[in-house]
């Protein structure tokens, strides 16, 4: 006697779940141009890597004699997986079974998945697509009362969703309508990317239409709205581009907070000098110019992944490599406000600042930045309390940091160019120009009474201006130590391997003292 009829019994099972909802469910998902949650882990991850937990979990039909006709799986499949060789916590919902929407019989699922990753120190990807929440509005009728959110038991998820954010790296995958709960995970996360035929919102446009709002899926909650709104990071053109992404992006991090960012070989020389740096800025500094080519100029070839590009433009955010070795990069966009800090530029600055802190990244900073920007709707939107809890950020970090002044350093943001009270490492180009504020409209201001008095009043305001700009040139400030060193652009890329390799020892695994926990 064995227990192969046990087996057989198992394996029927395990078929019934992967027949997930049923030949026309699949078929409509496939039609409507969107892979099945098990053909998208399996794109997402090293081939044959999964290791499913709770397959054959789900509501079971049965016979009057008690024999098993047929089973409905959990809406929710996860289980451990290797991505690029290194374990992760896969948790993706099935939008094939109830439109990806959860009920009580299956919420121990996708908890577990955030317990896993949070006690055995492990990344999370979600793949999310529905709602994922507490069910529907039907919900109310099979269960016989309406539930109390965040009721009794309800609420252990939201402690792992938040401890995670602190601990592994989280990211989220929209890939449908995602909705409720659905948007919230989406949203939780240290990246998130969606689809451009992805839409997120809290409710869906048949919700939103009672207010009098008759609006498309896209019109609501499209992948432009959400990536210039800041709450989705990124979006592609398709699940594949995504499933690359997701990876690239881990690729940067350790698995959990008590671990090292991982170097890798680099074949680019760290000496490597660009000569294409010494015009990168204009001598005309009202001139814009292209920050981006700068950044892959003094990276490692190839490593500069940008996030969360269409927020907060006036700030160019991103990780890359030095000698293999990733760093946290932030630069300045002077295509976008002169790269003034507008309110959204600064809570940019304080999350990845944050996340950088989070995960031990070293910081360097390209800085151009003429100050907050001004005018009504600066004020109108804050723009100086957001500026100050930046400022508050990079002060409580405590991962090094390096900075190089392209251009402008002016006002209370360009003070915001390195933590406060500890050494970090700052450069200058020849370009760089700083003040209290600019000299263009000042001028006028400060020395009303002398031009008032000029006979030529052009003449003299030129005057003024030619005094006050050879007083501003940066080797004045380099003689009286003002700032440490003036270099020579093409020697940028190899300084900064040298602060990579200077930082790298200094990089201490475990809770950063002045740990933020924020999405």
């Amino acid at each position: 006697m064995n227990w192969k009829p046990e087996l057989d019994e198992l394996a029927r099972r395990e078929a019934f779940a992967r027949e997930m909802g049923g030949v026309d469910k699949v078929k409509r998902q496939h039609d409507q141009g969107r892979l099945t949650v098990r053909e998208r882990i399996g794109k997402l991850i090293d081939k044959g890597s999964f290791h499913e937990i709770g397959a054959v979990s789900g509501v079971g039909e049965y016979d009057p004699k008690g024999e098993l006709r047929n089973v409905t799986p959990a809406n929710c499949v996860f289980g451990r997986a290797r991505v690029d060789g290194r374990t992760v916590v896969v948790v993706g919902d099935d939008f094939t079974v109830r439109g990806g929407s959860a009920d009580a019989s299956i919420s121990a699922k996708p908890l577990m998945a955030e317990e896993m990753a949070h006690d055995f120190r492990l990344p999370i990807v979600r793949i999310i697509e529905g709602s994922g929440g507490g069910g529907s509005v039907k919900t109310i009728e099979t269960k016989g009362a309406a539930n109390l959110p965040g009721g009794i038991g309800g609420t252990r998820w939201y402690r792992f969703t938040t401890e995670n954010l602190s601990r592994v790296p989280v990211v989220a995958l929209g890939l449908g309508s995602v909705a409720g709960l659905g948007a919230a995970r989406l949203a939780a996360s240290h990246y998130s990317i969606m689809t451009r035929k992805s839409a997120m919102f809290v409710a869906g446009p048949p919700v939103v239409k009672a207010l009098g709002q008759n609006l498309s899926k896209e019109e609501l909650g499209g992948a432009d709205i959400q990536t210039r709104a800041g709450a989705v990071d990124h979006a592609v053109d398709t699940e594949e581009e995504a499933f690359a992404c997701a990876r690239r992006f881990l690729s940067y991090l350790p698995a959990s907070v008590y671990e090292l960012p991982p170097t890798v070989p680099c074949t680019d020389n760290p000496e490597r000098s660009e000569e294409a740096l010494m015009k990168a800025v204009p001598r005309n500094r009202k001139q814009v110019y292209k920050m981006r080519p700068i950044i892959e100029q003094v990276v490692d070839k190839g490593s500069f992944f940008e996030v969360a590009a269409n927020f907060g433009k006036p700030i160019i955010v991103g990780l890359a490599r030095l000698e293999g070795r990733a760093v946290m990069l932030l630069a300045s966009d002077s295509f976008h406000y002169g790269g003034s800090w507008t309110a959204d530029a600064c809570q940019k600055v304080v999350r990845w600042v944050d996340f950088a802190e989070t995960f031990h990244l070293p910081i360097v900073y390209l800085m151009d930045c003429p100050g907050f920007m001004i005018g009504l709707d600066a004020e109108k939107a804050a723009t100086i309390r957001h500026g100050v809890r930046a400022m508050a950020a990079v002060n409580q970090t405590t991962v090094p940091w390096c900075t190089v002044i392209l251009r402008n350093a002016f006002g209370v943001a360009g003070v915001v160019h390195q933590p406060a009270d500890r050494f970090s490492i700052r450069y200058a180009w020849p370009s760089a120009y700083w003040g209290s504020l600019p000299l263009e409209g000042g001028i006028e201001a400060a020395y009303r009474a002398d031009i008032d008095a000029a006979e030529d009043k052009a003449g003299k305001l030129k005057e003024i201006e030619e005094r006050l700009n050879k007083l501003r040139s940066p080797f004045r400030s380099a003689e009286k130590f003002w700032v440490e060193e003036i270099i020579d652009p093409r020697k940028t890329r190899s300084l900064l391997c040298e602060f990579a390799r200077l930082a790298e020892p200094l990089r201490k695994p475990g809770p950063p003292e002045n740990m933020t926990i924020r999405p």
